[in-house]
């Protein structure tokens, strides 16, 4: 089902986001940049995920429980699919050395370009489904390919960042000085106008997160069909992105299942994205996947995954040089 939602609600959102953008900037970014601390990202990371639970009585009450259910699905499903985009983020500070107290404007402003280019990519998206319902197939196969590459490649070197043919290009047409010059984007040098590194790291970013929409958007379409929920969960997760972050540190790299979690949710939505266009063609052996389903699904997942993971990783750090066979 896909609701009627008036122009005035789409403004809404998207006003009352750019408002709590100004707010956290305002608050988080005024007067020298310093360092974000764990407390203050614990304390934002909850501020972002009680307006979702806000959001989400509220297409509750005016939608009902299914569009609520909907809603909140896509958003543990963004969420999920983004902690991924969090390791990536980190090798991306780490290649460029970017100083801590800027870190949290290179992660919003790249957040918001992400976002922007989601929109797009939604609107796109949700066009093309509602004219060519084969796609879902499409989709369907690629999220269980996605999934498949997820499992294949857990092994490979991944402390590496491999830049992206835009950030290849931005990198060779802007002429860029050698470091940073504090939390500036351009700066003037001998008369010439000249990028900083922050500009570029905010590119890679924005086009980073991008290529991760490939697998989320087609992900979250497994879930719904509504573009205005595609949208807001996109938007409620992303928002919520860079306090994480800092929320979570070193924690990242303790995730080892990470990939094995992921690869299952993306598989099973690709499955149900394959099973519900069997269903929508009236094949009867079919059958159509509610969405406590899909809730219980990803939620399960996600925990067993950051259990497996905590207790591997204190297994790991356990063991001695003292345990080790003795020559």
């Amino acid at each position: 089902m896909i609701m009627d939602v008036p122009m005035w609600a789409w403004v809404a959102v998207v006003v009352g986001l750019l408002v709590v953008v100004a707010v956290d900037l305002w608050i988080v970014d005024r007067g020298e940049p310093r360092e974000f601390s764990v407390r203050q990202a614990g304390i934002w990371v909850g501020f972002y995920a009680s307006l979702a639970v806000l959001f989400g009585i509220g297409l509750a009450i005016w939608g009902g429980a299914k569009v609520s259910g909907e809603f909140f699905g896509g958003y543990i499903l963004e969420y999920s699919l983004s902690i991924d985009n969090l390791f990536v983020f980190y090798l991306i500070m780490a290649r460029f050395a970017v100083p801590r107290p800027y870190q949290h404007k290179v992660l919003l402003v790249g957040i918001l370009l992400a976002l922007v280019m989601r929109g797009i990519f939604i609107a796109i998206g949700a066009v093309a489904l509602a004219k060519f319902s084969w796609l879902f197939y499409v989709f369907g196969i690629f999220l269980v390919w996605t999934a498949y590459t997820l499992v294949r490649d857990h092994h490979k070197d991944e402390d590496e960042f491999k830049e992206n043919a835009l950030l290849r290009w931005a990198r060779r047409v802007f002429p860029t000085t050698p470091g940073f010059v504090g939390a500036r984007v351009t700066v003037r040098v001998d008369g010439r106008r000249m990028v900083t590194p922050m500009l570029i790291v905010m590119i890679a970013i924005g086009s980073t997160d991008l290529l991760f929409a490939l697998d989320s958007i087609p992900a979250i379409f497994g879930l719904t069909k509504d573009p205005f929920i595609v949208f807001s969960a996109n938007a409620f997760a992303l928002m919520g992105l860079r306090q994480l972050y800092f929320l979570l540190g070193g924690l990242l790299q303790r995730l080892v299942y990470l990939s094995y979690g992921l690869a299952v949710i993306l598989g099973f939505i690709g499955i149900k994205l394959i099973l519900q266009a069997l269903h929508d063609s009236k094949v009867s052996w079919a059958p159509e996947v509610p969405i406590w389903v899909s809730l219980g699904v990803i939620g399960v997942v996600m925990s067993v995954t950051a259990v497996a993971s905590l207790i591997k990783a204190r297994n790991d750090k356990a063991v001695t040089p003292a345990e080790a066979p003795q020559g």
